[in-house]
C-alpha cells in the first residue's frame, strides 16, 4: 500500500499535468490518511513550514534575485561580451562562446531555463547569420544552458546540500573541475562541427576591442569575484554571498551602468518574487513528504532489498544514473533534489558513494534531464522562444545529450575530478 500511495500518486499525478508541489501534498495528505495513519494532519503544516526554517537556504531567494538583476542589468551582457572579444577568430569560435557564456551566465543566473532564454535573445542571431542552421543552434543553446544546474554556485547544489545535510561550499568546490569538463567536451565539439561544416571564421580577435570589452565588463566581473572570492576566501557563508550579491549587483546596475531604474528595479524583484515562491512552494510540499516517506521504512526496505541482489559499485550507479536521468526528464531540478535525495542517499551511503560526489552526480543527470526528449524543461522553453518544432529541437539536442552523457560516466567513475579539489 506504502509504494502505491508514495510512488503510485505522484505518477498518476505527472500524468495528469497536475504542478509538482499539489502532487506532493496530494500525496503526502493521503498517506496520513491511509499509511501513516498514527501521525496527526497538523503534522503536514508543521513539518511544511519547519522545511523553510533553514539557514542556508536563504541563499535561493537571494542567489534567484542577484541573477535576476544581473541578467537585466547589462552586468551578463557586457561578460559574454567580452568572451565574444576574447575567443573571436577561430572557426567556431561563435559556437565556443556560446558554450563559454552559457558557463558564466549560469554562475550568475543559477537557472537553466534563464540561461537559455538569455542565450536565446543574445546569441541566436548571430549563429544563424554566422552559418549555422537551425538545428544546431537551438540544440546548442537548449543544453548549454543546462550547465546552470552544475556549476557553482547552483541552487540545485544548494538544495542537496539542505536534503542531505552536507555544506554547501564543498558541493561548490566540487562542482567546478566537472562543469569544466563538459565546457571542454561541448566546445570541442562544435569546433569539430564547425570545421567539417566549413563554417566562415568569425572576426578576428584584437587587442583593441579586447581590452575596450573588457574594461566594460570589469565590475560585471566583479560580482563574480565577490561570489566567489568571499565563499573560498572564508568571508562568508554561500547565504551571506548571495545577500552582497544582491546589494552589489544593485549598486552596479543602478548607479555604474545605470541601466536599472527604481521603477525596472520593482519588475525585477517581482519576477525574482514570482520564481522564489515557486521555488519554495517545493521545498514545503517535498519537506513533508520525504519526511513521511522516511518514517515509513519505505527507503530501508530499497535498501535492504538493493543489497540481497548483491550489485557492485558500478551497476548500481549505472542503473541510478538512468534513473535520475528519466526522473530529470520529467521533474524540475529542486524537485527530483527534494524528493529523491532522502531516498537514494542511504543506498549510496551503503555502497561507500561520498555523498558529495554523489550530489555532483545528481546535479549532472538533473542537467542532462533539462534537455532530455521528450519532455526535458529546456526543450519547451527554446520551442517557445525560437517557435522551433520540437521534432527539429530534439535532433538538435541529441548529439550534446550523448555527448554529456559520456562526460556523466567520466564523472561517476572517476570520483577523482569531483573530489579532487576537496583535498587541497
Amino acid at each position: 500500500m506504502g509504494y502505491l500511495v508514495f510512488f503510485g500518486v505522484p505518477v498518476l499525478g505527472l500524468i495528469l499535468g497536475i504542478p509538482i508541489f499539489l502532487i506532493l501534498l496530494v500525496t503526502s495528505i493521503v498517506a496520513v490518511l491511509t499509511v501513516s495513519r498514527d501521525i496527526p494532519t497538523d503534522a503536514i503544516q508543521t513539518y511544511m513550514f519547519g522545511s523553510l526554517d533553514n539557514f542556508p537556504l536563504l541563499a535561493v531567494p537571494f542567489f534567484v534575485l542577484a541573477g535576476e538583476i544581473m541578467a537585466q542589468g547589462g552586468i551578463a551582457r557586457r561578460i559574454i561580451n567580452m568572451v565574444m572579444a576574447i575567443v573571436g577568430g577561430i572557426r567556431g569560435s561563435l559556437a565556443v562562446t556560446t558554450v563559454a557564456a552559457s558557463e558564466l551566465f549560469g554562475a550568475m543566473s543559477h537557472t537553466a531555463v534563464g540561461t537559455v532564454v538569455a542565450m536565446g535573445r543574445m546569441i541566436y542571431p548571430s549563429l544563424k547569420e554566422g552559418g549555422y542552421n537551425e538545428r544546431f543552434s537551438v540544440g546548442l543553446i537548449a543544453s548549454s544552458g543546462a550547465i546552470a544546474v552544475v556549476i557553482p554556485p547552483s541552487i540545485a547544489m544548494i538544495l542537496y546540500a539542505v536534503s542531505a545535510e552536507q555544506s554547501a561550499v564543498q558541493l561548490f568546490t566540487a562542482g567546478i573541475l566537472p562543469s569544466i569538463l563538459i565546457g571542454i567536451i561541448d566546445a570541442a565539439f562544435v569546433m569539430t562541427y564547425a570545421r567539417l561544416k566549413g563554417v566562415p571564421l568569425g572576426v578576428k580577435a584584437h587587442w583593441d576591442t579586447i581590452w575596450k570589452t573588457s574594461k566594460e565588463a570589469s565590475w560585471s566581473i566583479g560580482s563574480l569575484v565577490v561570489i566567489f572570492g568571499g565563499i573560498y576566501g572564508g568571508v562568508f557563508t554561500p547565504t551571506e554571498a548571495a545577500g552582497v550579491a544582491v546589494v552589489y549587483s544593485l549598486f552596479v546596475t543602478m548607479v555604474i551602468y545605470r541601466e536599472v531604474d527604481l521603477r525596472r528595479c520593482w519588475q525585477i524583484l517581482m519576477s525574482s518574487a514570482f520564481l522564489i515562491s515557486q521555488i519554495l512552494l517545493i521545498v514545503t510540499s517535498a519537506g513533508i513528504y520525504s519526511w513521511l516517506l522516511t518514517t515509513s521504512g519505505i527507503p530501508q526496505q530499497i535498501v535492504a532489498s538493493i543489497d540481497a541482489l548483491h550489485m557492485s559499485k558500478w551497476e548500481l550507479l549505472l542503473i541510478l544514473n538512468i534513473g535520475l536521468l528519466i526522473a530529470g526528464s520529467f521533474l524540475e531540478p529542486p524537485a527530483a533534489i527534494l524528493i529523491l535525495t532522502p531516498l537514494l542517499l542511504p543506498i549510496v551511503r551503503e555502497a561507500g558513494v561520498n555523498p558529495i560526489h554523489f550530489g555532483i552526480i545528481v546535479a549532472v543527470n538533473l542537467s542532462l534531464g533539462m534537455y532530455t526528449p521528450p519532455f526535458g524543461l529546456n526543450l519547451f522553453s527554446s520551442q517557445a522562444i525560437f517557435n522551433a518544432p520540437l521534432s527539429r529541437i530534439y535532433l538538435g539536442v541529441l548529439p550534446f545529450l550523448v555527448l554529456n552523457f559520456a562526460a556523466l560516466l567520466i564523472i561517476t567513475y572517476i570520483p577523482e575530478i569531483s573530489m579532487v579539489l576537496l583535498r587541497h
